[in-house]
Order: C-alpha cells, then structure tokens, then sequence
C-alpha cells in the first residue's frame, strides 16, 4: 500500500512560483492554509515549490498563488469582491498584452497576488477569486477601495 502511494504522489505535478518577498509572514502560513482545494468547480489544487504558494490547474495552465508580495498603494484599478457569506476583498487587477491577468489584495498587509494565465481565462472568467476571499481575509483590511 505504501508503494501505491509514493507512486500516486510521484504523478502529481509541482508546479514553480516564485516565492515573494515577505511570505516568511506567519500570516501567510494561515492563508495558505485555509486555501481550497479547488477553484471554479473544476482547477484542482497541485503542489508548489516556494513557500507562501499555492496553484490550481496543469503545468503551463495554471493559476498561482503567492503570499508575501509587496502591497500596492492606491488603484483606479481596485475592486471590491464580494462572497457569498458578505466576506469582501479589495483587489488591483491588471492585465498584459498577452491576457494574463493578475489580482493583488488591497489594503492588505502581507498582500496576495494571484495571476491568471490567458489558458485559464479562455476558459473561466475571473469570478473563481471569490473561491479565495475565506482564506484572503485572514489576512486584516487595513484599507479599502475608494
């Protein structure tokens, strides 16, 4: 039995996130943590190599995690998201000109960036960062979007 486990765990891809600055933060232990298993009914959570990480999907299609980023100052890009249960995130979103989308907290000290690749978004719109706002919110708002 202990063989089709080291063999199941062999299979399953790690995918590299570069660590952020502050993710030694234990504040980003809790976030990790707290984090699901899957986004969007259908990205399932696969290993990293960094801590302060997470990541749903495939190697090469993959939405990343990292906690400890540097916090944004004020956006006209900022968003309010609000979850079900009324838990509410404020996010600067970006996107390149390749379609590659990022979320970062706002107002958040250590702050969260996700980043979306555009093989996700052809797929899904960005909706899955509410998937997100229980574990982000352990994290205190300090600010808010104005």
């Amino acid at each position: 039995m202990a063989a089709a486990v080291l063999a199941t765990a062999a299979c399953t891809p790690t995918i590299g996130v570069a660590v952020a600055p502050d993710a030694a933060d234990p504040q980003c232990a809790s976030v990790v943590l707290a984090l699901p298993d899957e986004l969007a009914q259908d990205l399932p959570r696969v290993h990293t190599n960094s801590q302060a990480t997470a990541a749903w999907g495939a190697p090469g299609a993959a939405v990343t995690l990292r906690c400890g980023v540097e916090p944004p100052g004020p956006s006209p890009q900022c968003q309010s998201v609000e979850s079900a249960n009324g838990t509410t995130v404020d996010w600067i979103v970006a996107t390149d000109d390749e379609g590659t989308w990022s979320f970062t907290t706002y107002g958040r000290d250590p702050a969260v960036e996700v980043v979306v690749p555009p093989t996700v978004m052809k797929d899904h719109t960005s909706a899955f960062v509410i998937d997100l706002a229980g574990a982000v919110s352990l994290v205190e708002a300090e600010r808010t979007c104005q």
